[in-house]
C-alpha cells in the first residue's frame, strides 16, 4: 500500500473514531487534507467510496446514519471496534516470543519487538520464558538477500513484480514477470513461489539469483492464489530429496559439506579426494555446477552430461 494512501486511511479512520455524531462527506472533505486536493467532487466521491470499503474489509466498523438535515453521515463507535482483551497461555505466549526471535537480523527485527511490547502490555505474561527448556537457543532466520523485503511487501500486498534471474545454467540472467504468492527458508536459502505471466506456470526462485532491483508493477494479479504453497515441497524435488536413484561423484576432501550432508555412502579414496553416493533427482545437475571443480561425476552418464553442458554454457558467458 502506498504510503500517501495508508495516511489518508489512517486520518479518516481516526476521523470516524474521535467524533460523537456522524459526519458528512462534505465535514470528511474539509477535515482531511487528501480529500481538500482531490480536485472535483467526483474524485473526491469515488477515492471516498474506495477508502470506506477498504476501511471495512479491514474490520472496522462504520455505520452509516442520516442526520436531521436529510444528509448521510458516518461514524465508528468505539465500542463496536474494541478489540476482544487478549488471553494467551505458557505455550502461545512462548510461540510468540520465539517468533520475534526469529526476525533479529531482518528490517522484520523493530516490528517483531515492537509487537512484543504491545502484546505485553495488553496481557502477555512478563514471567513467561519464550524459549522454555531450550534457553540457550538463539533461532535466526538470514536474510542477505536485497530482493527480500520489496518480494515480501509485493506477496502481503498481491502486488505483481519484475525481476532479472539467473537460472543456474545460464551465463546471462533473464527477465521474469511474476505474481509472487510465498516466500520460504529452506537449508538457509530463501525462495519465492508464484505465478510466471511468462511461461504460464507456477515457478519457484532462489532468491540468491535475482539480479538488479525488484520492480512493482501494477494491476491485479491474474490466477488465484493456491490455498497450500509448496515451496520446500517443490525445492526438494529438486534437490533430490524425494529421488530413488543414487549418484557417484568424485569431491574434494575439504569440500560439499551440504553434499557430504546428503551422502548415503562416503569413501576415501586419497590424494585430496572422496567418493560419494547421493541421492539422484531433478535438479541435482544444477546444485552440482555450484560447486565447480571440487565435484566431478561418475555415474550415471545423463547426469555427468547435463553437469558438463551447464558449465559449457557457463563458460561461453
Amino acid at each position: 500500500m502506498a504510503i500517501a494512501k495508508a495516511e489518508r486511511l489512517m486520518n479518516l479512520a481516526l476521523c470516524l473514531l474521535g467524533t460523537r455524531r456522524p459526519l458528512s462527506k462534505r465535514e470528511l472533505r474539509e477535515s482531511i487534507e487528501a480529500y481538500l486536493e482531490a480536485g472535483s467532487d467526483d474524485s473526491f466521491n469515488r477515492m471516498f467510496e474506495r477508502d470506506k470499503d477498504d476501511l471495512r474489509e479491514l474490520g472496522l466498523v462504520i455505520e452509516t446514519v442520516e442526520n436531521l438535515d436529510g444528509e448521510v453521515g458516518y461514524l465508528a463507535r468505539r465500542d463496536s471496534n474494541r478489540l476482544p482483551p487478549i488471553t494467551l497461555d505458557a505455550e502461545e505466549a512462548a510461540a510468540l516470543g520465539l517468533a520475534a526471535k526469529v526476525w533479529q537480523q531482518a528490517r522484520l527485527a523493530g516490528a517483531a519487538s515492537g509487537a512484543l511490547q504491545k502484546l505485553r502490555a495488553a496481557g502477555l505474561p512478563e514471567d513467561v520464558d519464550p524459549y522454555g527448556a531450550h534457553g540457550a537457543l538463539e533461532p535466526r532466520i538470514p536474510v542477505h538477500e536485497a530482493a527480500f523485503e520489496p518480494l515480501m511487501l509485493a506477496c502481503r500486498d498481491r502486488r505483481p513484480v519484475v525481476f532479472d534471474y539467473r537460472k543456474a545454467n545460464a551465463a546471462q540472467p533473464g527477465q521474469r514477470h511474476v505474481e509472487p504468492w510465498a516466500l520460504e527458508c529452506w537449508r538457509g536459502h530463501w525462495y519465492l513461489a508464484g505465478w510466471d505471466r511468462d511461461r504460464g506456470a507456477e515457478r519457484v526462485f532462489r532468491l540468491s539469483r535475482i539480479t538488479g532491483k525488484v520492480r512493482s508493477r501494477s494491476g491485479r494479479f491474474t490466477v488465484p492464489v493456491p490455498d497450500v504453497v509448496t515451496v520446500r515441497e517443490t525445492v526438494a524435488s529438486w534437490a533430490g530429496e524425494t529421488a530413488d536413484r543414487s549418484a557417484r561423484i568424485r569431491l574434494r576432501s575439504d569440500a560439499g559439506y551440504p553434499l557430504r550432508a546428503k551422502a548415503t555412502v562416503v569413501r576415501e579414496l586419497g590424494d585430496g579426494w572422496d567418493e560419494l553416493e547421493i541421492p539422484y533427482g531433478h535438479g541435482l545437475d544444477a546444485w552440482l555446477v555450484e560447486f565447480g571443480p571440487d565435484v566431478v561425476v561418475l555415474e550415471p552418464a545423463e547426469l555427468r552430461a547435463d553437469v558438463m553442458d551447464r558449465l559449457r554454457a557457463v563458460a561461453k558467458g
